[in-house]
């Protein structure tokens, strides 16, 4: 790896691997199958190594396509609808890719209906539900999710919900609760559309968080998520991963000091890391991220606390003097979250010199 230029994006595939049997063996023992969520890393390669052909989260329709591309056909498009993207749906459509929706408003399946009409098309829909009050959806209980299932009839495929507010869940109890509260509301939103005579075959739940806390998914018919392929430190704050589990890290390369300051100044900003300080709001605030050796190994207390575009600055927790870190060291950079860290990069580099594909855009 010394012959590539940094900084860049470094998988660890041990801990990739390991990762992914985790959830998987959690799932399995819980009969809910997962539906991966590819917009962490936006890699076929990382999705085939984890997830083989199995069905897909997106978020963005650029990776719907990208995934249906290399031969993804069950894919689900887990943001609210813009109508004006219809085209592109349609499209997917007749390729053959079984392209799910998502939306919580009546105007949105009003939409959805006419253009499906229009192109003569069978257009599967989610309604989204809230569970927490951390984003987008409809409560269960809210008249308004019977009615939207009346409006989409024959579109309609189930139901979707998202626990983000378990990412500020700190203790195993807080977490195991936003867990069970995440399914109890899905099932309940699709069980008030089946008593009113609407077919509800979908009742999708997920979050890296609650998918590894869920102890009961009775009623549940996938779970989504994508963070836990690479984890990143919030996870490891909120104790659903350990600082070893994080398989995606930045290299970064010494070049300067400033003793006066006692930092270390490196090629890595905030481009090659982002501007993510996810940890802020945990007991322990990791800056913009930890540092180790360039064999993975962390150095005690010295941590990135200033970022610049294309400067990082690392410097000691506890005020002492930073270590002795000549020019030309490599290092690694463990982020804060995974998703904005990656965003960064176009494509992924592994020990073995290989280098994997990422998805940009939308």
């Amino acid at each position: 790896m010394t012959t590539v230029d940094t900084p860049f994006a470094l998988i660890d595939t041990d801990r990739l691997d390991r990762n992914a049997s985790r959830l998987r063996d959690h799932l399995s023992e819980l009969g809910a199958p997962l539906r991966l969520h590819v917009k962490t890393s936006k890699s076929v390669e990382v999705a085939q190594r984890v997830h083989a052909d199995g069905p897909i989260t997106v978020s963005t329709l650029a990776e719907a396509e990208h995934f249906a591309d290399a031969g993804y056909r069950d894919v689900l498009y887990a943001v609210g609808l813009d109508p004006h993207k219809l085209p592109r749906v349609a499209a997917l459509l007749r390729r053959g890719v079984t392209l799910t929706v998502l939306l919580d408003t009546v105007e949105q399946a009003e939409a959805l209906i006419r253009f499906a009409a229009g192109e003569n098309l069978r257009m599967p829909a989610l309604v989204e539900i809230d569970c927490d009050g951390h984003r987008g959806g409809i409560a269960p209980a809210d008249p308004a999710l019977v009615h939207i299932g009346q409006s989409l009839g024959p579109h309609l495929a189930g139901v979707l919900t998202h626990a983000g507010e378990s990412y500020f869940a700190y203790t195993p109890a807080v977490l195991h609760q936003a867990a069970q509260n995440e399914r109890d509301v899905a099932v309940a939103a699709a069980e008030a559309l089946r008593a009113a005579g609407l077919h509800c075959p979908i009742v999708s739940v997920g979050s890296t968080p609650t998918a590894h806390a869920a102890t009961d998914l009775t009623g549940v018919t996938e779970v989504r998520a994508g963070n836990y392929v690479f984890f990143d430190l919030v996870m490891a704050g909120i104790g659903v991963c350990g600082l070893d589990d994080l398989a995606l890290s930045v290299v970064v390369t010494v070049i300067g000091h400033r003793h006066d300051k006692n930092w270390v100044l490196t090629d890595g900003g905030w481009m090659a890391t982002s501007r993510d300080r996810g940890t802020q709001a945990q007991a322990v605030d990791q800056g913009y991220g930890l540092v180790a050796d360039e064999h993975g190994d962390l150095i005690p207390e010295l941590l990135m606390t200033g970022a610049s575009q294309e400067h990082g600055v690392l410097s000691t927790r506890d005020g002492k003097p930073v270590p002795d870190l000549p020019i030309g060291t490599r290092l690694r950079i463990l982020p804060n979250h995974a998703c904005a860290t990656a965003a960064q990069h176009d494509r992924y580099h592994l020990v073995s010199g290989t280098t994997w594909s990422r998805l940009r855009g939308w």
